[in-house]
């Protein structure tokens, strides 16, 4: 029934999100000062949003996010000092291990006797070739591909290319927002995992998760049986 099963990669193979927070909470004691902590996680989102278009997704499109944020909220007065703390917290981001989330490895290793496996995943090409490489789950994909969002037209470029029927193709993923709808849009069927925190911008609204039909797991170590389950019936 399923030829591929593509996996997203942060915070569904690996943690992600939570360095995220770590590193915003210690720009809101940054700027602590001068705002308080709501107005600052708002106006970071706000920029963010109003430079996805322009840097994309990743580390370091963040970075340069919280460097625009510090000056805006501190209208100019942010010494260099700070601008320098915030490029560090930035680096550190980028040095972190790869950690595997729970049931990960054995999962993976498992499917890919009988599947094949892919990766779709976005953000920054050098920073997540980087997190593959590192994760040491390379060997069981066969391909992988970093795109620059997530979108139906994104999931259907990516089927001709490899030459997969959209029916017949799983994603797996922690966002609905960017792993589940466009792939069911497609045509194709999904799973969500979700993760323990979510970015405000991969929210779905309740009448989108209403009107969508996939599966949803608690852990990733339930989807052999899941797709076991679906050959069965």
């Amino acid at each position: 029934m399923i030829d591929v099963i593509a996996f997203d990669a942060d915070d569904t193979l690996w943690e992600n999100e939570g360095r995220y927070r770590d590193t915003e909470a210690e720009f809101r004691r940054l700027l602590e000062q001068y705002h308080s902590p709501e107005w600052i996680d708002d106006r970071l989102y706000e920029t963010e949003m109003r430079n996805l278009p322009h840097f994309g997704y990743g580390i370091k499109a963040f970075v340069l996010s919280m460097v625009e944020t510090a000056i805006d909220l501190t209208e100019g007065r942010i010494g260099a000092a700070d601008i320098q703390r915030v490029i560090e917290l930035g680096r550190t981001m980028i040095a972190a291990p790869v950690e595997l989330l729970d049931g990960v490895a054995e999962t993976v290793a498992e499917l890919a006797r009988d599947h094949e496996l892919m990766i779709i995943t976005k953000g920054d090409l050098l920073e997540q070739e980087s997190k593959v490489e590192r994760s040491g789950l390379g060997d069981h994909f066969g391909k992988v591909e970093i795109v620059s969002r997530k979108d139906q037209a994104a999931y259907e470029r990516i089927a001709a290319r490899h030459g997969f029927r959209p029916e017949r193709f799983l994603m797996v993923g922690n966002s609905l927002r960017s792993d589940v709808l466009p792939v069911l849009a497609m045509g194709g069927r999904a799973v969500h995992i979700p993760y323990w925190t979510t970015w405000r911008h991969e929210e779905a609204d309740e009448a989108e998760r209403a009107a969508a039909d996939y599966a949803r797991l608690d852990s990733i170590r339930e989807l052999p049986e899941y797709m076991a389950s679906a050959a069965r019936a």
